[in-house]
């Protein structure tokens, strides 16, 4: 008898490590892909992960662009990009990223192009079952410089490819993205974001905000429906151009290691610091785009 009761301490730490736990667990896939259509979504790459990424905007479809002239934007390319991303731990990702640039003319004079953006994801909670967190939240900063050759001259010194200082070829944006997946077949997110340019055109702010809402529907089982809008908190320049919505639906295909999207979008480039300020097509007038991602995970 003293010998069980002596034992008793041990059985009931066994006892206890064979109880349910009552851990909480994580919600996984919010969203598919690191990318809704145009905006980040939550999801990070796991530690050790290796994405590559190909990205393609073409030209305008319709409206005074687009038609048949140009085979509906066929013929034409607005923005491309290539670039990698890699995950450090299962809580940050890290990518660098090479485009085109959209180039969109501002106050006559010719945008930014040659593009070198670095980017930073930092997960800061991750939504739970039961009583856990209700949310995903991730933090995201982009930083872009511009390698293209500085124009000189009279005239132009108010362009924004002037650079009169190194400095002013560097722009950067940082949102926080706010997410939570309501079932299996239907995920929510909203993102405030802050967008900051060295170097704007005259009369125009250096610094502006913005809001972003995305969706995903899951279709089937490796289909998905996706769609985001971007609002720049800003009025309009006198000009007319620039801080117009930019608006994006995509359909997503997943095999093994690959996710491929195809979507439409009022966006001409791919980019935060291009699109959310340099936005000035309207998919009301057909100045919408048809463009594609490929995604392709390699484990390192």
């Amino acid at each position: 008898m003293n010998r069980i009761f002596k034992l008793s301490p041990l059985l009931l730490f066994v006892l206890v490590l064979s109880l349910p736990s009552q851990a909480q667990e994580y919600v996984y896939r919010t969203f598919k892909d690191t990318r809704v259509v145009n905006i980040h979504s939550p999801e990070t790459l796991p530690k050790g992960r290796l994405d590559v990424r190909i990205s393609h905007r073409f030209g305008d479809i319709g409206g005074d662009n687009g038609g048949f002239a140009t085979f509906y934007g066929l013929e034409t390319a607005s923005d491309v990009s290539i670039g990698a991303e890699y995950g450090f731990s299962d809580h940050i990702t890290a990518g660098i990223y090479r485009t085109k640039g959209a180039g969109v003319s501002v106050e006559g004079f010719p945008g930014l192009r040659q593009l070198l953006n670095g980017l930073v994801k930092l997960r800061l909670a991750r939504q739970q079952e039961g009583s856990g967190s209700p949310l995903s939240a991730t933090l995201m900063g982009l930083v872009t410089m511009s390698t293209q050759e500085k124009l000189e001259g009279s005239g132009n010194e108010i362009a924004i490819a002037s650079f009169p200082q190194f400095s002013h070829r560097f722009a950067s944006h940082v949102q926080l993205v706010l997410a939570r997946k309501f079932s299996d077949g239907f995920s929510l997110q909203v993102s405030p974001g802050y967008t900051h340019r060295n170097l704007v055109p005259f009369e125009d702010e250096n610094g502006m905000l913005s809001v972003s809402a995305g969706a995903r529907i899951q279709v089937t089982r490796s289909f998905g429906l996706l769609g985001d809008v971007v609002l720049p908190l800003a009025d309009s320049r006198s000009s007319g151009t620039g801080y117009h919505p930019a608006i994006g639906i995509g359909f997503e295909f997943e095999t093994s290691g690959h996710v491929f999207q195809v979507n439409l979008t009022n966006a001409t480039a791919l980019m935060e610091t291009d699109f959310i300020p340099y936005t000035t097509t309207e998919w009301g007038e057909g100045e919408f785009r048809l463009g594609f991602t490929i995604s392709r995970w390699f484990n390192l």
